[in-house]
């Protein structure tokens, strides 16, 4: 059901959103979407952003590091980077959206009502707010592929941390077992906690377990 609210269109699934901002995306030439995972703006549908008209065409992508764990986006992401897509990641919080041609702002919402709702924004003055916190957080975010290469090692030993991890093992003994030292792992576990944007060891394997990684 659309509802319409103080210059605020609120949709309720992805369904009544595309069927309401597909031309826009479709006539789009400045894309910039923000986005903790992989479940808010679903991979399938997602794509119909990287529809490009002829001439220019601008895409930013911003994620937070969880992502880089998650197969299915993982691949997307290297899709959007094949097609021409600005692509960075950043441990902040992230107000997830899509701003298209700094005149229309798409903010994804709860799912309060069984389905996530999202409110479809066109007044100037609050398109270019949620704009320029975009920007902020765009401006101190890592570039993927950088990203990507400093967090290779935590990457690769992430199962095996979260299993010792989850084990209730001790720091010593997990270091042990993984074959290096004991600063190592808890460097490493300092990242891997990063990338998933947890605050503590419990939280992280929580994440884990939410991306199927455990």
């Amino acid at each position: 059901m659309v509802e319409t609210k103080a210059d605020v269109t609120v949709v309720h699934g992805e369904d009544e959103l595309f069927a309401l901002t597909g031309p826009l995306f479709s006539a789009a030439t400045e894309v910039s979407c923000a986005a903790n995972d992989a479940n808010t703006w679903a991979a399938s549908r997602h794509r119909a952003s990287l529809r490009r008209p002829p001439g220019p065409h601008t895409a930013r992508k911003l994620y937070r590091p969880a992502a880089l764990f998650d197969g299915v986006l993982r691949e997307h992401i290297h899709e959007l980077r094949r097609r021409g897509a600005d692509v960075r990641v950043t441990p902040d919080a992230l107000n997830e959206t899509i701003i298209l041609d700094g005149r229309v702002a798409i903010l994804a919402g709860d799912r309060s009502s069984g389905v996530r709702s999202y409110g479809v924004v066109a007044r100037p003055e609050v398109v270019r707010s949620v704009a320029t916190l975009f920007l902020a957080t765009w401006r101190r975010a890592t570039d993927v592929e950088l990203f990507d290469q400093r967090f290779a090692e935590a990457r690769a030993l992430a199962p095996h941390i979260l299993e010792m991890l989850s084990s209730g093992c001790k720091d010593e003994a997990a270091a042990r077992a993984l074959g290096i030292g004991l600063r190592t792992y808890r460097r490493r576990v300092a990242e891997l906690m990063a990338a998933l944007g947890a605050s503590s060891r419990f939280q992280a394997g929580v994440r884990a377990r939410e991306l199927g990684l455990v």
